[in-house]
């Protein structure tokens, strides 16, 4: 929690090492504000703390185009923009690319890591399975009007499949398979944005080179 004090020096005990801290000083005020400090961030809501009256909202953050805001964390995807670095899960877009198909793909951005043979087959199966579509989804698609924009219609269909999976929404519930196939991405760094507006993130939750051979072929 952020620490208050009308004293000269602020009294940093409340929130750990003074070095993990931000110290600001109100010079309406007087008043010595301390802001933790986590990946290189601190929390913009810590902010609306520094007030001149006990009823105002606060100061709050002005950073058009999120040019110096952190709106996330992320143990799925790195971005590096000014050097044309792009990340899934540690793994460089070009060697998954080159080396893992779709469906690989697809199980390391959910479980974290790359499947081996028996993995991916048992995946593939599941995915197969699921892509039959239900013919109240085929009626559903049928009721739009003959020249809707297929934008439109993708995003009422997709919408519209969720009411088939009422469990996808209990992400939290430990007995829920949506929740055991999440919870592997609940653990990371917070992701971060450059002053450029290249979004970074953490590089320390998976390894940067794929470090074995792929279940499938090369496409």
């Amino acid at each position: 929690m952020t620490t208050v004090t009308q004293e000269p020096k602020a009294d940093v005990s409340a929130v750990g090492n003074p070095a993990d801290t931000l110290t600001i000083i109100d010079n309406r005020t007087g008043k010595h504000y301390e802001v933790p400090i986590e990946d290189d961030t601190i929390r913009a809501t810590e902010l609306r703390k520094i007030r001149t009256d006990k009823g105002g909202l606060g100061l709050m953050t002005y950073d058009p185009a999120y040019m110096a805001t952190a709106s996330c964390r992320s143990a799925i995807t790195f971005l590096d923009g000014d050097e044309g670095i792009l990340e899934y899960r540690g793994y460089r877009i070009e060697q998954l690319a080159e080396k893992s198909t779709y469906l690989e793909v697809a199980y390391l951005l959910i479980h974290g890591h790359l499947p081996s043979a028996p993995q991916l087959e048992e995946w593939t199966d599941q995915i197969t399975h699921h892509t039959f579509v239900h013919e109240n989804i085929k009626e559903f698609m049928h009721g739009f009007r003959y020249d809707a924009h297929p934008m439109g219609m993708l995003l009422a269909s997709v919408g519209a499949l969720s009411t088939f999976y009422p469990e996808a929404h209990a992400i939290k519930d430990r007995s829920c398979a949506t929740y055991r196939s999440f919870a592997s991405s609940r653990r990371c760094r917070r992701s971060r944005r450059s002053p450029t507006g290249t979004a970074g993130g953490c590089r320390t939750c998976t390894p940067t080179t794929i470090s074995h051979t792929p279940a499938t072929s090369s496409r």
